[in-house]
């Protein structure tokens, strides 16, 4: 086998492991691929660490003990995490976006897979420690976003419909109240998707009442599932008062402006 170089081994390991974020690759993974010694490739761990720290682009957390190794996390780029802030929001205040009775078209950012993988990375890691074992959403636009939160822990997506379908065998099926109309609506889960005892993280494209957080919630209480967070694209800062006791947001809806064509978004706070 032709000698790889150590900027050649750095490079294709940080491909790897970016593109895997929390997944645990052994050293023994990057020596065989690469020919090289453990204690080498331990030292380029080190390298690619401080490149990744020097740029403010994640960072790699050595994993140890027998199933050990080393994984990527999108983490510590907090000047990066509120520049996305500012530049969505400045996205999201196109008056263009302005629906009738005051609603706002984003239908194109919460499909675009840039803008997704973005929000996904950051918002997964407000709840690293939180250590959820899935995250859920609701049909259909939390969908996109809801994926990449569980791309970049590692964990499964469950999603809870509105109509149930063959193909989901026995579910468990709620009523739950509207935070934004008030009117009563109905979601649905397979039995089969999650465990007694896991831990949830419910993620949403947008809330308004709570109502919606609210009924995943009581969802997972009918599965003796535990609710470790809850994050949103937007929230609107009216009520102040949701129906779920505390939730995250990467941006913050003020209010939207019918006759003057303005809409009012603003980053939320990442602390």
């Amino acid at each position: 086998m032709e000698k790889i170089k150590r900027n050649e081994r750095i490079s294709a390991m940080l491909k790897i492991l970016s593109d895997a974020p929390n997944k645990i690759y052994t050293l023994s993974y990057f020596s065989e691929m690469f020919g090289s010694a453990k204690s080498t490739i331990s030292e380029d761990i080190d390298i690619a660490q401080g490149i990744l720290e020097r740029f403010a682009l994640g960072r790699l957390d050595t994993v140890t003990g027998a199933a050990g190794g080393v994984k990527y996390l999108p983490a510590g780029r907090e000047e990066l995490d509120i520049r996305f802030q500012n530049e969505l929001c400045m996205r999201l205040s196109d008056p263009d976006r302005i629906l009738p009775g005051g609603y706002l078209y984003m239908v194109d950012v919460l499909s675009h897979p840039a803008i997704v993988t973005r929000m996904g990375e950051m918002m997964a890691m407000w709840f690293y420690d939180k250590k959820p074992d899935f995250v859920i959403t609701v049909e259909t636009k939390g969908i996109p976003v809801a994926l990449m939160v569980a791309r970049s822990l590692n964990v499964p997506l469950m999603i809870a419909r509105r109509d149930v379908r063959i193909t989901d065998g026995s579910v468990v099926t709620i009523n739950y109240v509207s935070g934004s109309g008030q009117r009563i609506q109905t979601m649905s889960l397979p039995k089969r998707s999650v465990k007694e005892g896991q831990r949830a993280l419910i993620i949403d494209d947008f809330m308004k009442g709570g109502g919606t957080a609210r009924g995943l919630i009581d969802m997972m209480r009918e599965f003796s599932v535990n609710v470790v967070g809850i994050g949103v694209v937007m929230a609107t800062r009216e009520p102040e008062h949701k129906m779920v006791e505390s939730f995250r947001a990467i941006t913050v809806l003020h209010g939207v402006d019918e006759a003057a064509r303005r809409i009012d978004v603003r980053p939320a706070g990442l602390a």
